[in-house]
């Protein structure tokens, strides 16, 4: 655990001044120690969106490589399965990480995911198309897995002031991700390589990402939070924390422990309806982006002339892809992330999905703007709906759960959040097809502002600000305590 620890020279105290550890930590400076912690959980979350999105671009190459023409059913399937598979793994992930552990859990997720990818890509035959969403199955749960996980660890190291930026820095990774699945896509097939190969290396790169963190993963300690707050354990909380940081903090005055079990603290009203706010918001925001992303070169594909067909088809919607990944959502994400410590997660949550609403109105509305005629058109309206995804729902409410919940079920709420959004995901996948085969694009469009519509109620009305408070505060793990329900566990 050598590789985490800075000097943090101006940032140690003499013993006896030592500071308490939950203030050491909400007030620490932003150091080496920080940026390392986002690299090792953000590299994670460049191969989930490279993973989950890349399938669109997969599922074209299959036929165009020789393999039999896939049904709307297995197509659906194919592209959705990695997200119903997400659910399961963000619910079992955020489960284990409060019932065993950061330490414990963190790093199988990656390795589920690099089985996954790896399977997907060499072990599929031709024409295998179930051994394939098999293998995505396999892939999603590690996907999950790593957004109940990273956003639970990344938040509990944050300080209070950059939280918000820390991270959104962990999430805004899924923009290079994002924008790599096109790039790479474009760069193989100009180079010339059979298009067979081709669809192997894309879902085999998956893993690249994966396999250089999860060393690192498997060697980070125990948050000194979860030490504290969950086993009680002041010793391990500021060993740890000295070892990571060079700063020598006091944690037997925190070592309290909230008494009351994981279900009863989901059960109380609070934090019931924060969860049904959070996931809520997460499933109407995934509808709309993943059933936009995975599906972009369908949607795209109005675009492009009917008498553009096979390869160049491909290539044309992948360009336009590229085009709007990278022009729109890309600086959204990183505008989110480095100003949300300002604005607040509230103000930019609600933002978004009025803009989106607007939008996605618009788009739906006037149908003739899909037609190659209106090419720019669409692409501007399209480009600023990915935009406000970004800056917006996208990059919140990935921020908000670890937020919102006690370190006690804080694995379990942004996992279950998490889950929310992927089934959103799921959904929107699944049905875009059929939504766009009986009612066209515009009316998918029409679909799509009156959910963001249903998000922006959610946030106003359910979604508090934990702008610039303390994770304890904002977390509602203060409140617990102070109800009596805390007990001293002090070793």
């Amino acid at each position: 655990m050598e590789h985490f620890r800075t000097m943090g020279e101006n940032q140690n105290h003499h013993e006896g001044s030592s500071p308490d550890l939950l203030s050491s930590v909400n007030s620490a400076k932003l150091s080496n120690f920080h940026y390392k912690t986002w690299i090792v959980t953000g590299l994670g979350f460049f191969t989930d969106a490279y993973d989950l999105f890349i399938i669109g671009v997969v599922t074209s190459l299959l036929v165009l490589s020789g393999w039999n023409s896939l049904t709307t059913f297995q197509t659906s399937l194919l592209d959705s399965t990695a997200l119903l598979s997400a659910v399961i793994g963000a619910l079992i992930f955020g489960r284990l990480i409060d019932k065993l552990g950061r330490k414990a859990i963190y790093g199988i997720e990656l390795l589920i995911l690099i089985i996954g990818a790896l399977g997907s890509a060499f072990l599929t035959p031709a024409n295998g198309v179930y051994i394939l969403i098999a293998w995505r199955f396999i892939l999603g749960i590690g996907i999950g897995g790593d957004y109940a996980t990273s956003s639970t660890i990344m938040a509990e190291y944050s300080n209070t002031q950059s939280r918000g930026k820390l991270i959104g820095m962990v999430f805004s990774m899924q923009s290079l991700g994002l924008l790599a699945g096109p790039l790479i896509s474009l760069g193989l097939i100009y180079s010339g390589m059979s298009l067979g190969l081709i669809w192997k290396l894309l879902l085999a790169f998956g893993a690249i990402p994966a396999l250089i963190v999860i060393y690192y993963r498997r060697t980070l300690p125990e948050t000194p939070r979860y030490a504290l707050r969950v086993r009680g354990d002041s010793a391990t909380a500021a060993r740890n924390w000295n070892k990571l940081t060079g700063i020598r903090a006091n944690a037997v005055a925190d070592n309290e422990v909230v008494k009351q079990s994981w279900v009863e603290i989901l059960k109380n009203r609070k934090f019931a309806l924060t969860l049904l706010g959070t996931a809520g918001s997460w499933f109407l925001m995934d509808w709309a982006l993943y059933g936009n992303s995975i599906m972009s070169n369908t949607m795209l594909g109005a675009l492009v002339p009917a008498s553009v067909s096979g390869l160049h088809h491909l290539i044309e919607t992948t360009t336009y892809s590229a085009l709007i990944f990278g022009i729109a959502a890309f600086p959204g994400y990183w505008i989110a992330t480095f100003t949300i410590d300002r604005i607040g997660r509230k103000t930019i949550q609600t933002i978004g999905f009025l803009a989106m609403t607007i939008t996605f109105g618009i788009l739906g509305v006037y149908h003739q703007l899909l037609s190659p005629a209106y090419l720019f058109d669409f692409l501007a309206l399209y480009g600023l709906s990915y935009f406000f995804i970004e800056f917006g729902p996208n990059v919140t409410t990935f921020i908000y759960p670890p937020e919102v919940f006690p370190t006690k079920v804080r694995g379990f709420g942004s996992g279950a959040s998490a889950a929310g959004g992927k089934i959103g995901a799921f959904v929107g996948t699944l049905l875009n097809v059929a939504i766009i085969g009986v009612i066209s694009e515009s009316g998918l469009f029409v679909v799509l502002a009156g959910l963001s519509l249903m998000g922006l109620l959610l946030t106003v009305l359910l979604l508090p600000e934990p702008k610039r408070l303390d994770l304890e505060e904002s977390s509602g793990e203060n409140m617990l305590l102070a109800t009596g329900k805390g007990i001293a566990a002090h070793k």
